[in-house]
């Protein structure tokens, strides 16, 4: 488990260090109904960095609260996946939708109090 949530924690922070290093490549993912969109990248890159890092710490409430904190992140983009993959952009973005319940059960799991751990 411990592999898992390094590796976890390295594709979340790689991707919110993308979201600031590069907000324009994801502009045309923002929905139309989205306020203030670069924002948002900035703000989701962030929390994508946090929670990456969050969940390697060694306190057990910090990797917990990372893993909620993901988990509510990958939940609030969701409605954006959708609206990407029904737009067209790609169509492997239709293959993305089932891995974002993939990536809450992997965060929740990593993420979850070990027996005698505290």
């Amino acid at each position: 488990m411990t592999a898992l949530r390094w590796a976890l924690a390295l594709v979340f922070v790689a991707a919110g260090a993308l979201h600031l290093a590069t907000p324009g490549f994801y502009d045309p993912a923002m929905p139309p109904w989205v306020p203030a969109p670069r924002v948002m990248i900035v703000v989701s890159g962030l929390a994508e960095i946090a929670g990456g890092a969050g969940l390697v710490q060694p306190s057990q409430r910090l990797r917990r609260a990372a893993g909620w904190g993901l988990t509510l992140l990958l939940v609030a983009v969701y409605p954006a996946n959708v609206w990407m993959a029904m737009e067209g952009a790609s169509p492997w973005l239709w293959a993305r939708l089932p891995l974002q319940g993939v990536l809450v059960a992997a965060v929740l799991g990593v993420s979850r109090p070990l027996s005698g751990a505290g």
